[in-house]
C-alpha cells in the first residue's frame, strides 16, 4: 500500500467521523489534505460518487425537518443547476495547478470567517438565493466543497440544529447528484477515479456512525472548533505549497501564508476558549 492510499484512508477515516458527528466536512477536511497527492480531475469524481450516498443518507435521518425548510432553500437549489454545469466545465478546462490554487484561495478565507463566529443575518433572504445558489454550485463542482459556506449561511439564518442539518443535506444531495451527472456526460469519470473507492469507502462506513457515537458525548461547539483550526492549517499549508508550484512566490517565503494562518487561528481560538471559560462562569 502506497503513502498516498495510507494518507487517504486516514483522511478520509477522520473527514467522515466529523461528518457523522456535524452532518458536514467531509470534502472540506479530506480535499485539501488528499490534493497534496492528487490532482482536483482524479479526486473530484472519486468525492462525488461518495458523497451522494453520504448526503442521501443525512437527509434520510433527518427527513422530518425538510418540510419546514425546503421553502427556503429552494432558491439556492434552483441556483445550484447552472453553477454546476459551469463549474464541471471549469474543471474540465482548467490546469490541475490553477484548479488546486482556486480550492485552497476560496477556501482558506471561508474556514477563518466560521473560526471567527462572524453572523450577521441577511434580511433578502430570497433575493441571494439563487446567486448565492449558483456560487455553491460552481464552488461543489470544481472542489467537492460546499459546506462551509453553507454553514455560515445557516448559521446567520439562525437556523435551529435539525434544519440546519435537514437544509445543508437537501442542497448537498442536489449538487452532488447533478455534478455527478455533469462529470459523467464530460468524461471525468477515470479509471484512476475508481481506484481511489476501496480507499475511501471502507473509511466512511466506519467513520460516520462513530462521529454520530462521538457527538453525544463530547461538546460539539468544541469538537467543531478543533476541526476547523486542523483545517486551517492544512489549506495554509496547501496554498503555500501550490503558490511555490504555480511560481507565485519562492520558497520559504510562500510559507508566510502558512504562518499568518497559524497566527489568525491561534488568536481566534484563544478567543473562543475565553469567551466559552467566561460563559461557563455567568
Amino acid at each position: 500500500m502506497s503513502t498516498e492510499q495510507i494518507g487517504l484512508i486516514l483522511i478520509t477515516f477522520f473527514a467522515a467521523t466529523v461528518n457523522g458527528a456535524l452532518g458536514y466536512g467531509f470534502s472540506s477536511i479530506t480535499v485539501p489534505v488528499a490534493l497534496l497527492f492528487y490532482t482536483n480531475r482524479i479526486l473530484n469524481p472519486a468525492l462525488v460518487l461518495v458523497e451522494m450516498a453520504i448526503n442521501a443518507y443525512v437527509l434520510f435521518i433527518n427527513r422530518h425537518s425538510v418540510p419546514q425548510i425546503w421553502k427556503r432553500v429552494l432558491p439556492l437549489v434552483v441556483g445550484v443547476i447552472p453553477g454546476v454545469l459551469i463549474g464541471s466545465y471549469i474543471l474540465f478546462m482548467v490546469k490541475p495547478g490553477w484548479l488546486k490554487f482556486f480550492t485552497y484561495a476560496v477556501l482558506l478565507p471561508l474556514i477563518l470567517l466560521q473560526a471567527a463566529g462572524i453572523r450577521r443575518p441577511i434580511r433578502s433572504e430570497k433575493a441571494i438565493g439563487l446567486p448565492f445558489g449558483m456560487s455553491i454550485g460552481v464552488l461543489y463542482s470544481v472542489t467537492t466543497i460546499s459546506g462551509p459556506p453553507l454553514a455560515v449561511l445557516f448559521n446567520n439564518q439562525g437556523y435551529a440544529k435539525q434544519e440546519f442539518r435537514a437544509a445543508l443535506s437537501l442542497i448537498r444531495v442536489a449538487e452532488s447528484a447533478l455534478t455527478g451527472v455533469a462529470y459523467y456526460f464530460l468524461g471525468l469519470y477515470s479509471v484512476e477515479s475508481t481506484q481511489l473507492l476501496p480507499s475511501i469507502v471502507p473509511s466512511v462506513l466506519l467513520g460516520i456512525p462513530l462521529g454520530t457515537y462521538l457527538i453525544s458525548r463530547i461538546d460539539p461547539e468544541t469538537f467543531r472548533r478543533i476541526c476547523m483550526s486542523f483545517d486551517a492549517w492544512v489549506v495554509g499549508f496547501g496554498l503555500s505549497k501550490v503558490c511555490i508550484e504555480l511560481h507565485l512566490l519562492a520558497s520559504p517565503g510562500a510559507y508566510g501564508i502558512l504562518a499568518a494562518v497559524v497566527v489568525t487561528d491561534v488568536y481566534l481560538l484563544y478567543w473562543f476558549f475565553r469567551n466559552r471559560a467566561a460563559a461557563s462562569l455567568s
